[in-house]
């Protein structure tokens, strides 16, 4: 052979092996998902973290959900109607529609579901007052309310009102969330509760668009994630730090898609430490935290600074307008000595491992702190023993992020006010019986200016009273690569890899 066309064989093989890691999804016809945690459990009513809620979603569906600008819309309900003292709502079902073992779906299923998670309550419970559910014929199901309940319509889109099989078809319970049915796009072929997943497309899914197959790949370091993202080893990558996504759009093979949505960075007290059951030690920290400077150096314009917990993208927030505690050093230094602890105190602040942006703003917090004179520790801890001691009480301050589950404010004050909750007000044991009145108000009051006028006065008060200081509203950063299509972010976090969305 000529030297020439051996060099350029030589090339040609080297770009097909460059290639090849890219190559191989569109082949076996795998979307490959980079995701910080594995999946440990499919049981819809028990589970709360977005490493499972958003799994969950693939696989169950609710009779309404809402789309990527965060209406709430018919899902697998056709039609609905609410009577006017809002008490009936009656719901009828798509003709057609099966679970993913190919047995069609009834108002029974839709009955048996919602009676389930009643009884079983969990994190995100219904919280409306439920007179009854009936099957009226194979495709009305009849909800009666005891009270009218304002938030109910848009509760019903949360993942957590997914739709499973009567009497978990024919299973035991712990059979059927261990290998899931549901009417989603997707069903659980390989499953590593400690690491990756690999969901098959269901074969009787009455949309368009999903992937043959799709994978979660477990990639707990954000530079790791990066680098396989350029290497084509994945497809995507679930949440990009925003240091990076400039260096993503940048690369030629890939690129980013970004949305602002309904999640809170924040920062928690749990009050049952000594020190900061103190409010004026709350109070001290939250005006030692230059929110605006950390937003700007932190999202690199993909956050917006915060005033309140209700993010700006849910109807009520008025993080535009709440009397906010300002960053003044001179007023910290001055709160400080109005509390028990006027010569400050040491502490600790917890977070996730592996995550840049959350050391980063834990080192700003540990700085704030040190100007008014409150040495801070970081915990840095690998994510499940986070999860853990958090829920377990077992931290001083941490930082995480609070998701909507569903566009209504009462997502965000149900979970972060009631103190008999199941998150005892997002684990912060944060108790302030005008803020309960306050949210109960807001769920029986109509939509108009008097509910407006309630979720200021609370947000208001949490301003004042500070059981968690907003940093800033977070958009969601996907890194994706090119030719990637029909990926859809919505506004809870969650993706949907139906194209187009919201059919």
């Amino acid at each position: 052979m000529k030297k020439r066309t051996v060099q350029k064989m030589i090339l040609l093989l080297a770009a097909l092996l460059f290639l090849a890691p890219a190559a191989r999804a569109a082949e076996d016809g795998a979307f490959v998902f980079a995701r910080e945690d594995s999946v440990t459990s499919f049981n819809l009513h028990t589970e709360i973290t977005e490493n499972n809620a958003f799994a969950i979603d693939k696989v169950f569906e609710p009779l309404v959900r809402f789309d990527e600008d965060g209406v709430v819309g018919d899902f697998l309900a056709e039609s609905h109607e609410i009577s006017e003292d809002g008490l009936v709502y009656t719901f009828v079902l798509r003709d057609g529609v099966r679970f993913s073992d190919g047995t069609p779906l009834t108002a029974e299923d839709v009955k048996f579901s919602l009676e389930r998670h009643l009884e079983v309550g969990g994190p995100l419970p219904l919280e409306a007052d439920v007179a009854s559910i009936e099957a009226a014929d194979a495709r009305t199901v009849v909800i009666t309310l005891n009270e009218a309940y304002t938030p109910f319509f848009s509760e019903l889109a949360n993942f957590s009102n997914g739709i499973l099989p009567r009497d978990y078809g024919g299973r035991t319970e712990e059979e059927f969330f261990r290998s899931p049915v549901g009417t989603g796009p997707f069903a659980v072929s390989e499953w590593d509760p400690a690491g990756d997943l690999t969901f098959v497309k269901n074969e009787y899914y009455w949309r368009e668009g999903a992937p043959d197959r799709l994978v979660y790949k477990v990639v707990d370091n954000d530079n790791q994630a990066i680098s396989q993202l350029k290497a084509g080893e994945v497809d995507a990558v679930e949440s990009l730090a925003y240091a990076s996504a400039a260096e993503i759009e940048r690369y030629a093979e890939t690129g980013v898609i970004a949305r602002g949505g309904w999640e809170i960075e924040e920062l928690f007290f749990n009050t049952l430490d000594e020190h900061f059951a103190d409010v004026h030690v709350r109070r001290a920290l939250a005006m030692a935290l230059n929110r605006e400077a950390l937003t700007r150096a932190l999202t690199f314009g993909y956050g917006q600074a915060a005033n309140t917990v209700l993010p700006a993208a849910i109807r009520y927030s008025t993080t535009d307008t709440v009397n906010a505690l300002p960053f003044d050093l001179e007023a910290a230094r001055a709160e400080l000595a109005l509390s028990a602890f006027p010569d400050g105190f040491a502490t600790t602040i917890s977070i996730a491992s592996g995550n840049n942006v959350r050391m980063q703003e834990a080192q700003i917090v540990k700085a704030a702190g040190e100007s008014i004179g409150i040495h801070i520790d970081i915990n840095a801890q690998e994510i499940a023993a986070f999860r853990q001691d958090f829920r377990s009480l077992n931290y001083s301050m941490m930082i995480n992020s609070a998701i909507a589950d569903f566009p209504d404010a009462d997502s965000i004050f149900a979970f972060q006010v009631d103190p008999e909750g199941f998150s005892q007000c997002y684990w912060t044991s944060y108790v302030n019986d005008e803020a309960v009145a306050l949210m109960k108000a807001g769920q029986v009051t109509p939509d108009g200016e008097e509910r407006a006028r309630i979720y200021a006065a609370l947000q208001q008060l949490l301003a004042d009273e500070v059981p968690y200081v907003p940093l800033y509203c977070a958009s969601r950063v996907v890194g994706v690569r090119d030719g990637v299509e029909g990926l859809t972010v919505l506004p809870n976090g969650s993706v949907d890899f139906c194209a187009p969305a919201g059919e």
